[in-house]
Order: C-alpha cells, then structure tokens, then sequence
C-alpha cells in the first residue's frame, strides 16, 4: 500500500510539474539561442558601422545578459513564483550598489561617452583634466596617457569628458606662434626681411595657409615681432625648435640687437 502511494504521488507530480520542466528546459534552450543571435546581430551591426571594438564587445555582452535574464524570469513565472516581487528586489540592490559606486558608475558612463564621440583617439596628444600626454589606451573608466619625458598618467573617464579636452593632433596642420623681441635702435624691415627668409628656407613650413610676419608690440624694452608659419603637426616641435635657433643666429649675424630687459632709474637729490 505504501509502495502505491509513493507511486501514485510520483504519478501526480510527474503530471502537474512535468510539462511544466519540458517547457522551462525548452524555454531555456531557446532563450539562450535567441541570446547567442541577438548578441551576434548587434555586434555585426556595431562593427558595420565602424565601432569602437570596447564598445562592440560591451553592447554584445549586455544584450547576452538582458535576453538570458528575461528568459530566466520566464522560467520563474513558468512554476507559478512571483518574478515582481524579484525584480523588486534586483532592482533594490543594484540602487544599493550604484549609489555606493557612483564615481566608478560616473566614470563608466563617461568611459563610454567618449568611446562612442571619439574626441580623441590612441597616438593623439592631448590636454585635459589639468594634464597633457600622448594617448595610449582608452579603458571604459579611465584614459591612459603617456608625458613627453615617458611618464604614465592614468585620468579617470569622468573627469576627462566632464573638463576642457585640447586636441593637438587632431588637425593636420598647426601654427607656431614666435614673439622675437629687437631693440628700438633696430632696422624693424631688416628684422623682418632675416626672419622672413628663415621662414622660407625650412621645407618644413607651408605656403598655405600662409605664414605671417609682423610687428605685434611696443614693448617696454623692445619693439616684439611675431613669427607664425603653418606647418604640419607631426613637424611642429621640430620645426618650432629650430626656427628659434635659426632666427636668433641670423639675427646675430645682421647685427639685429636681441635686447635684454631693461630700467632706467631716475635719482633727485633733495636739498
């Protein structure tokens, strides 16, 4: 008797639960096939339209995690269990969590911000949150950069994308700007005329945009000229060195004085 009751109860739950964890397995099977298609659609769809890989990478996972929760919850609701009261719960907790980690969030959200507006990109050099490098990694929280003399800074992605961003490589031509101060007994048209020709002998500097060479300033110890050539941005610090170094030594060799600054003092005597 007993042998049949345990029969009978197997019987019984075999037929209220048994199709019940057919259609959960099934359920399953085809929610993780739909996940693995959507995953694959999107990160097809992002690398068609020439996407960040960090940022095709991060889209396919977090479709992959949606579709597999909903069909987990389907799954739940299959046996009759109350998924409200569980994403209640989900949801609490991970208000829990995003305010404790807000900064991290905040530099998440910033991360990919700047993935997806591509402000900069890996060899630029740029200038921003109060420090300047050459880019070498951009993470999903931080940017990597990398100083002239080789030093590592590592920005958090908020305050990069929250602050002013300087990209110097970004154009492919820049200006350099010259203040090369004469002294007033000077010829101001043989200064012009030596600096004039230093500019044209570098093939470094462009003819258009044009380069400009002019009288800026009145100075209190000498009268400034400006010198500004276009050049191209990979040319730009060579270039500036040595137009520095070259105007000075034609200048000393045109007899064009390079004034220290100078003051006069007046002295009365009193009676």
């Amino acid at each position: 008797m007993e042998m049949e009751k345990v029969f009978d109860q197997l019987v019984v739950f075999a037929t209220e639960y048994g199709l019940k964890v057919i259609g959960a397995i099934i359920i399953l099977i085809v929610g993780r096939i739909i996940a693995g298609m959507m995953k694959k659609f999107m990160v097809r769809m992002l690398n068609k339209s020439n996407t960040d890989p960090t940022i095709v990478s991060f889209a396919g996972s977090l479709v992959y995690i949606l579709v597999i929760t909903f069909t987990i919850l389907a799954v739940l609701s299959k046996f009759g269990i109350e998924t409200a009261s569980i994403i209640a719960v989900l949801g609490a907790a991970g208000f829990a969590v995003g305010f404790a980690l807000q900064g991290s969030l905040a530099n998440f959200a910033a991360g990919l911000l700047v993935l997806v507006f591509r402000h900069y990109k890996i060899g630029d050099y740029i200038s921003a949150a109060g420090v300047a490098g050459t880019v070498k990694e951009i993470r999903l929280f931080s940017t990597v950069l990398a100083t002239p003399d080789n030093v590592q800074i590592i920005v958090p992605s908020g305050k990069i994308f929250g602050d002013i961003i300087m990209n110097y490589s970004a154009n492919d031509t820049r200006r350099i700007d010259l203040v090369i101060g004469i002294g007033y007994g000077s010829d101001i048209g043989k200064a012009l005329e030596v600096m004039t020709t230093v500019l044209k002998e570098d093939d470094r500097v462009l003819e258009d945009p044009a380069y400009q060479v002019a009288v800026s300033e009145l100075a209190d110890s000498s009268v400034n000229l400006v010198v500004r050539p276009w050049v191209n941005s990979s040319d730009y610090w060579g270039a500036r060195f040595d137009l520095t170094r070259k105007i000075k030594e034609q200048l000393d060799a045109n007899g064009i004085e390079i004034p220290f600054p100078q003051r006069v003092v007046h002295m009365t005597q009193e009676n």
